[in-house]
Parts: C-alpha cells; sequence; structure tokens
C-alpha cells in the first residue's frame, strides 16, 4: 500500500495548484490517499486567500481518496504539522508530508514510497529526503547524512516516535553531549541559534526540533544527490520564506533508483559537501553580497 501524503496548505492559492498538479503527474497518485490539512486565517485580510484555496481544494480529483480538514482557527504551520503527522503515522505507519510551495519531479512519489519499503525495518534511518539544494555533482543518487530536511520528506511511526517538542530540552541535550558543532555542520550553519530562537518564541520551526530529535537519538535521513523536489515559495509570499534563490533546486525528471544502502553508516564525503556548501553561502561575506543584490532589486526580505 502507497504511503498516504500530507500535503499542508493555507493562504497561496496559486501555489497549491501548482504543487497538486505536480503530484497528480506521479503516476503513483491515483492510488495514493490525499489528506488535505487548511489552516484558517490569522486575521480579516488573510480570510479571501483562505476561502480561494479551500474553495479549489474540494474540486480536486485524480487520488484515491483524498480527505480535508480544515481548521476553524489559525493553528500555525508547526502545530498542524505535528498534529497531522502524528495522527496519520500512527494510523498508517508510514506518510509522506508537503507543504503548499513545492514542486516535486514525476517520479517523486515512486522514489519516497520505494525508500519507504526499502528501509523500513531500518532502525537507525529515520527520514526520507528528496530534496537537493546543493547541486554538488560529487553527491551519489542517494546518501545516508545526521540531517533532515523538510522540502518534501517521509517517516515512519517507530522514527516519529522519537521527536520531541521541547526546544530547550533538545538544546539542553545537545549541549550536554557537546554536540552543536556537529550540529551545526562544523560551526558553517546556526542549526543551534535557529533552536535557540524556537525557544525564545523567535520562531515556531517545528522542522528544527525534528532535526534535533533525530539527531539525538543518532538516526540518519536518506537524501538524494539529484533534486526531486524544488521550494517554490522563496516569493515573498509565504511566512516562513524570505526572498532569493539561494536554496533553489534543478529538478531532476528522471527516475532514482532505491538500492539499500550498506552499512548503514553517514556518508562522511556527503556531510563534507554540506559543510562546504554552507561555508560559501553562509559566510558573512556571502550574506553582504545577498543583501546588496537583494537591496538593489527592491527585496527586503530577511
Amino acid at each position: 500500500m502507497n504511503a498516504p501524503i500530507l500535503l499542508f496548505v493555507f493562504n497561496r492559492p496559486t501555489h497549491v495548484r501548482q504543487t497538486v498538479e505536480a503530484l497528480k503527474r506521479n503516476a503513483l497518485s491515483a492510488n495514493s490517499d490525499l489528506f488535505i490539512y487548511s489552516d484558517a486565517a490569522r486575521n480579516e485580510e488573510e480570510k479571501e486567500k483562505v476561502e480561494e484555496v479551500r474553495k479549489y481544494i474540494h474540486t480536486i480529483t485524480g487520488f484515491r481518496r483524498i480527505e480535508i480538514i480544515e481548521r476553524e482557527n489559525n493553528w500555525g504551520l508547526a502545530r498542524s504539522i505535528i498534529d497531522g503527522v502524528t495522527a496519520q503515522v500512527n494510523k498508517f505507519g508510514k506518510v509522506i508530508v508537503m507543504e503548499d510551495d513545492l514542486i516535486v519531479s514525476p517520479y517523486f512519489l515512486q522514489f519516497m514510497n520505494d525508500a519507504l519499503e526499502v528501509y523500513k525495518d531500518e532502525d537507525k534511518v529515520g527520514h526520507i529526503q528528496a530534496c537537493d539544494f546543493t547541486k554538488d555533482p560529487s553527491l551519489p543518487d542517494t546518501f545516508l547524512i545526521k540531517w533532515t530536511g523538510s522540502w518534501g520528506w517521509a517517516t515512519w511511526d517507530r522514527a516519529w516516535k522519537h521527536f520531541n517538542p521541547d526546544g530547550k530540552e533538545l538544546l539542553k541535550e545537545l549541549q550536554k553531549r557537546n554536540l552543536t558543532y556537529k550540529f551545526d555542520f562544523n560551526g558553517k550553519y546556526g542549526y543551534t541559534r535557529m533552536l535557540r530562537r524556537q525557544i525564545e518564541g523567535k520562531n515556531n520551526s517545528w522542522a528544527i526540533r525534528w532535526n534535533a530529535s533525530l539527531f539525538l537519538a543518532d538516526m540518519l535521513s536518506l537524501n538524494v544527490g539529484k533534486s526531486l523536489v524544488k521550494n517554490n515559495g522563496f516569493d515573498g509570499t509565504g511566512t516562513n520564506c524570505g526572498g532569493g534563490g539561494l536554496y533553489s533546486s534543478d529538478l531532476y525528471m528522471e527516475m532514482i533508483e532505491v538500492k539499500k544502502i550498506t552499512p548503514i553508516t553517514e556518508n562522511l564525503q556527503a556531510r563534507h559537501a554540506y559543510v562546504n556548501y554552507y561555508s560559501h553561502t553562509n559566510s558573512f561575506i556571502a550574506k553582504a553580497i545577498r543583501r546588496i543584490k537583494r537591496t538593489l532589486k527592491g527585496d527586503f526580505g530577511k
């Protein structure tokens, strides 16, 4: 049985349509259940777009079964994803998770379902990620790494049990075990800072807590070296996405075969590729150049 697809939508009707149409170009969509979680507006200004999204999702066809969950109040993405994933992964044992600004390849669902099957009994593998933004040609088609991406992902109930929503507890454990340097890809990207900001209420990221939860559990993610997902939300319309193309992907339009990797250990070459990527994109000079370019273009997003 194919894994159910969980799609989280809010107030971007054009993005939702693009996401759904891309999913429908996957052969497995017709044999997959689709659960759509629609968040409510935060204010009067958002109501029109939310209603437009809700009107559209009730017209969707092309899946085996469609269930729509409309929130009566605004839950926010983090709470909605945690609730939705928990409910469906406990029911089905596995889930594929999508947000409303992702464009997927026609082979995305095949890859995700193949990977969920191949690694279903590997307790050391807790996450599948089908997006690559490094564009590093040295990366193999699939590899294992201690890091979880959140753009088009999947997991099992056995892994989701490790999810700890308490950021404060996660940070304390990372510091106690002297793991913050490694968690931050040798200090090249501020994942620890992101977690600290979540604790302080300056962001509401579920993804940083999921990343830290699996990292502390010493669990690996199966990642791709050719991207089957493209994030289409870096246009200033999203709640959590600023402008720019720093994490843009080149969509790979062919099948990626899932072969079981042995031994089940982290690919250190892949980790080095991420360290190298972040060292080039997250340095002070790189940030300054991007800010200048955005300012010149009139993009004042963070």
